[in-house]
């Protein structure tokens, strides 16, 4: 049996936790609507207390539905863009890229030197178009070393990343992209407001030092922080008519809890 892993996650590090649970969790379920091994072998191998992540049922589902719209994103792109690149912002313990990988992609995991440190002690590949960057996305020190595949098409994804961050911070990160990658696309999920405020109290109840700062009102929002940045499409989780979301379906009928959490995305530039 390999040995227990023993790890002291503080801060956003620690929220990487929250999706792979949720992953492993529902990799067990017979009607799951993700399967995802790497996950369940992954938890096993954690020493830590898993009753500390508590998340209502909607909560649990809704990070599936991301997960999986996510990777919809990517293969819809993928298609499109033959021998594209994609950048995975605060990659955590996903296994995206063995999910969606389509034998030419130029794939990126990014994270901070624990998390990855972490990642290699657990996740494995040896395809040479795998990358890892050790960094914080808000260094410019990776943007070298991805440009180096220029002028292929990028993508930038950042899952449960964002609301962690400060308004300004995602901001200049979105600029930053622009200018460094015109015309590569970016998709990421936000809250408004208001959900920050819940999940926050939430969170304070999970025992999770972290809290959301980031919150988005409207997706287009992002439009107006600078010149070439263009909502192309949002997704919200009651669009779908998912069954196990069944009981809250009311929710649709109110913005301001059916268009409160979504995935949008945006091309930088032209």
């Amino acid at each position: 049996m390999p040995e227990k892993i023993l790890e002291s996650l503080e801060g956003v590090s620690e929220t990487l936790l929250i999706p792979l649970y949720v992953r492993a969790r529902e990799s067990q379920r017979p009607d799951a609507l993700l399967k995802d091994d790497f996950a369940v072998a992954m938890i096993n191998q954690f020493d830590y207390d898993f009753s500390r992540i508590r998340l209502q049922q909607h909560d649990e589902v809704g990070i599936i539905m991301r997960t999986n719209k996510f990777d919809s994103h990517v293969s819809d792109f993928l298609i499109q863009n033959q021998e594209a690149v994609v950048v995975h912002i605060g990659c955590g313990l996903d296994t995206r890229f063995e999910r969606v990988d389509d034998g030419c992609v130029e794939w990126f995991d990014l994270d901070l030197p624990a998390v990855m440190a972490l990642r290699k002690r657990l996740i494995h590949s040896k395809c040479s178009r795998y990358h890892s960057l050790v960094t914080s996305v808000f260094n410019d020190d990776w943007l070298e070393e991805v440009s180096q595949f220029k002028p292929r098409q990028f993508m930038f994804l950042a899952e449960g990343v964002f609301p962690y961050f400060d308004e300004v911070q995602v901001k200049s990160l979105f600029l930053k992209l622009r200018d460094c990658f015109s015309g590569a696309e970016l998709v990421c999920d936000a809250h408004t407001p208001f959900i920050i405020w819940t999940d926050n109290i939430q969170l304070a109840l999970s025992k999770v030092s972290t809290r959301l700062r980031w919150g988005l009102k409207h997706g287009k929002d992002v439009e107006s922080w600078g010149d070439g940045l263009v909502l192309l499409d949002e997704w919200f989780y009651f669009d779908d008519p998912e069954p196990r979301l069944r009981p809250y379906h009311w929710m649709r009928y109110f913005p301001v809890l059916g268009k409160s959490t979504g995935i949008f995305h945006y091309r930088l530039g032209m």
